[in-house]
């Protein structure tokens, strides 16, 4: 079922599928959308959204600071206090993945279990953070100045994504559709305001979360087998799952393993 919430004067689209416990709310990443986790399909109420600012044809939010991982926590408590929802397993990946962590830390009372596929919990030193918001900075106005498509040509060619190559080529499209569709400006202001220089760094935050956490990465993605290692080491309450034959982009490229791990979560 398509829904659309108006939160803060802003239109977010849903899709919820399934019935009955538990309910999952779900985060895409990057210049993707709600379709980006669709086939991901637990056991429960599934709630599949697009992310503020993200998901074709969208207007350019004017307030940019809305972008910011606080204000966009505070949207989406709203949104669950409209749908009558007090308690989410929230699914989050790459810069939804940091998404999920900041409202886990935020609102830890609206989340029973938090699952970061391929996250991070932001940058350790003020001087890494600030070497990333230039580069942010750099790539939003590199956005604006090529349009998205060049941008995405660039993208697509990241070590990053390079395991997507080998995926079918009607799933490479629908990738590549997905982040064609975006709004250049509102991609620019995700990378300013939500990119993982300006996100908040929650490493000494990690020792005092107490709700459950599954942390999920491709082992092909050697960059955040790494982070992982270290975000496991100080979370109380964790578990690692690690995927053979993924990279970074870990439901896409292996969607039977990621539900298998949602649906061994305990309720």
């Amino acid at each position: 079922m398509r829904k659309k919430v108006i939160i803060n004067d802003y239109e977010y689209e849903l899709e919820i599928q399934g019935t009955g416990k538990p309910t999952w709310l779900f985060f895409h990443g990057f210049m993707g959308s709600l379709a980006d986790y669709q086939g991901i399909t637990p056991t429960g109420t599934r709630i599949y959204m697009n992310l503020l600012g993200f998901g074709s044809k969208l207007k350019t939010i004017k307030q940019s600071q809305r972008f910011m991982g606080h204000q966009q926590v505070t949207d989406i408590c709203r949104l669950l206090d409209k749908l009558s929802i007090n308690k989410v397993n929230l699914v989050g990946y790459s810069m939804g993945a940091r998404l999920a962590l900041v409202f886990g830390h935020t609102v830890p009372n609206r989340v029973d279990h938090l699952v970061l596929e391929s996250g991070t919990a932001g940058l350790m030193t003020q001087d890494l953070r600030q070497q990333r918001i230039i580069a942010d900075g750099h790539k939003a106005d590199h956005v604006t100045q090529v349009g998205m498509s060049t941008f995405i040509r660039e993208w697509e060619q990241l070590p990053l994504f390079k395991s997507q190559k080998s995926m079918s080529a009607a799933q490479q499209l629908f990738m590549q559709e997905q982040r064609l569709n975006q709004n250049a400006q509102n991609v620019a202001n995700s990378l300013r305001f939500f990119g993982t220089g300006a996100m908040p760094n929650l490493w000494p935050e990690l020792a005092y979360m107490h709700i459950p956490v599954t942390l999920i990465t491709g082992m092909d993605d050697h960059k955040f087998t790494q982070i992982n290692q270290k975000m496991q080491q100080q979370l109380p309450n964790v578990q690692w799952c690690q995927v053979p034959q993924a990279g970074h982009n870990v439901h896409f490229e292996r969607p039977d393993q990621v539900i298998d791990i949602l649906n061994a979560i305990h309720h």
